[in-house]
């Protein structure tokens, strides 16, 4: 299967990078890799897989499926169903910091164990090539708790590589496991892009993706200059979507434009909205990722404001866009 285009990507996000929001990003940028939100592999391999799996390709992709998990088998197993899907890639979680990961003893956990992490891998990959299915991946921190960042990143690396995974993702941050929240991991613990950009001069050969802290289109063509392969992006995508993606087709893939604009995902999100609604999904969770769209813009709170009462208004229809884009000055008055 061939390799999707990893310049820039938006970060799989708990809670957040659900189906509607990929709806969303998708009219935002036809480009950027889009990932979902981090399933655990038990899920899969004894639920309803089709109720965590399934996604529109012609909406949504090219999509990553992120999973979770420490057992090799059971990873395989996931991994096995998962290429029921159209996926482009499957990439494991090596970063979460959350209590939920930490009891299953796999997430940023897994940073001390990188031997247990190439078990895991090499069996995903060998339940991939079996299905035909995508590349696995690996979504790792700098490190935990009181590991030397600079000397356990590179064993980490060079370890679960030769796994045969080419492809990393660093969140230029350490984890603190012990006396942070899973919200203060994600700000407290300081940002160490060199070390994490270094890992592509030492490695040629490994596709290398900065992530943590990344808030602008500016940001990521500076990391791009400096010679990894891609840039990804988290908590910025979903406050301020526009922002981020509206140019990103032109600016980081070179695509002619014109540039998406945030006013034509809305009215493209009416249909959409209406067609989940009929298969039974909740407005208010179909609006949630748009909350941002309008951000800067005069109006914004206003545009906020209407679609937020989706969650109390028992009789709410997809129609409330509409209403909301009524509050909104025209891009040029903004």
């Amino acid at each position: 299967m061939e390799k999707p285009d990893r310049r820039l990507s938006v970060a799989p996000m708990m809670d957040w990078t659900d189906r509607h929001c990929r709806v969303l990003h998708r009219l935002l940028s036809r480009r950027a890799l889009l990932y979902t939100e981090m399933v655990v592999a038990s899920a899969i391999t004894r639920g309803d897989a089709a109720r965590h799996l399934a996604f529109s390709p012609e909406r949504e992709g090219p999509v990553a499926l992120q999973i979770g998990g420490s057992d090799p088998a059971t990873l395989a197993e996931a991994v096995r169903i998962a290429c029921g899907w159209p996926y482009v890639e499957i990439n494991l979680n090596v970063g979460c910091p959350s209590d939920k990961v930490q009891t299953g003893a796999f997430g940023a956990c897994l940073m001390r164990d990188p031997g247990l992490v190439a078990d895991c891998v090499g069996a995903m990959a060998a339940a991939s090539r079996a299905e035909g299915g995508p590349e696995i991946t690996v979504k790792c921190r700098i490190g935990v708790d009181d590991q030397v960042a600079e000397a356990a990143l590179p064993a980490f690396i060079d370890r679960v590589s030769g796994a045969g995974v080419s492809h990393f993702a660093i969140h230029a941050r350490k984890a603190w496991l012990q006396g942070l929240s899973p919200k203060e991991n994600r700000d407290i613990p300081p940002l160490d892009y060199p070390l994490a950009v270094a890992q592509k001069a030492r490695r040629p050969e490994l596709e290398i993706v900065v992530n943590g802290g990344v808030a602008s289109l500016d940001a990521a063509e500076g990391f791009l200059a400096q010679g990894v392969d891609g840039v990804m992006i988290g908590r910025a995508a979903w406050h301020d979507p526009g922002a981020v993606l509206a140019a990103a087709d032109r600016r980081i893939f070179g695509e002619p434009g014109p540039d998406a604009t945030p006013d034509a995902a809305a009215r493209a999100m009416i249909d959409y909205a209406e067609e989940a609604m009929a298969r039974g999904e909740r407005l208010h969770r179909v609006l949630r990722p748009m909350l941002g769209l309008f951000a800067g813009r005069k109006g914004a709170r206003r545009w906020r404001q209407v679609l937020s009462s989706a969650s109390t208004r028992a009789d709410a229809g997809p129609e409330l866009i509409e209403e909301a884009l009524a509050a909104v000055a025209p891009a040029h008055a903004a």
